[in-house]
């Protein structure tokens, strides 16, 4: 049993033809472009935003059409992962490095979808660390401030250099021993110069699809419906 797979293509039964749609980033939502990309085959015609470099190239390769922001007015569904989900719904992202990208891309789109296995839901968010993405100018001091607001921030590296996002700016990835009131933390972060954005989703999800105690599609709605 691959969950991965089963609560990816899940995602697909809610892409309707002639929909804009948002394409995520990670390893579920890969099984989702897939299927997405198979549907396309059979006849389904959407347009596709891709929040990611790594999105793009895999959708293109699935023959996903694609457009850009200065082209359409709307997004109508956005289908994206996870790190962590909590009880509210709310989200921790990042751990690919396009939470900017996927952040725009969430908050323009009429419905926000995200795919999580359950492994990913947790009471609490916090055990995974907090993606920060910040510009590179400055980096020392926003890691200080950072450390002000309770934080500890370790700056993400690959192969011993600075991980740069698709953006051109890195990413610290931040332990907050409690992350009681998520809603506030995103607020104070985001106010740091420097800070160009963080990986606290709060009141964005729509709609979470993961699987129950019989390996089977779980939706989960915002406010409990």
């Amino acid at each position: 049993m691959n969950a991965k797979k089963l609560v990816g293509e899940k995602a697909t039964e809610f892409i309707k033809d002639g929909m804009v749609v948002g394409l995520g980033t990670g390893s579920t939502v890969y099984y989702m472009l897939l299927k997405l990309g198979q549907l396309v085959k059979e006849g389904l015609s959407i347009q596709g935003i891709p929040t990611s470099i790594q999105t793009a190239e895999l959708a293109k390769e699935l023959n996903i059409p694609l457009v850009g922001f200065q082209e359409i007015e709307k997004i109508d569904l956005a289908v994206d992962g996870a790190d962590e989900v909590d009880s509210n719904l709310n989200l921790i992202k990042g751990g690919g490095g396009a939470l900017l990208r996927e952040k725009i891309i969430a908050k323009a789109a009429k419905q926000f979808i995200v795919v999580a296995g359950p492994s990913k839901m947790v009471k609490t968010l916090g055990s995974f660390p907090l993606p920060i993405e910040i510009v590179p100018f400055g980096a020392k001091m926003t890691k200080k401030y950072l450390k002000e607001l309770g934080g500890n921030p370790t700056l993400r590296l690959v192969n011993g250099t600075p991980f740069q996002t698709d953006n051109g700016h890195y990413i610290f990835d931040c332990i907050f021993p409690s992350l009681t009131q998520p809603h506030e933390l995103e607020v104070s972060i985001n106010k740091i110069p420097g800070v160009v954005e963080n990986g606290l989703f709060i009141g964005m999800t729509d709609l979470v699809i993961s699987l129950d105690r019989k390996n089977q599609p779980l939706l989960i709605e915002r406010g409990g419906k």
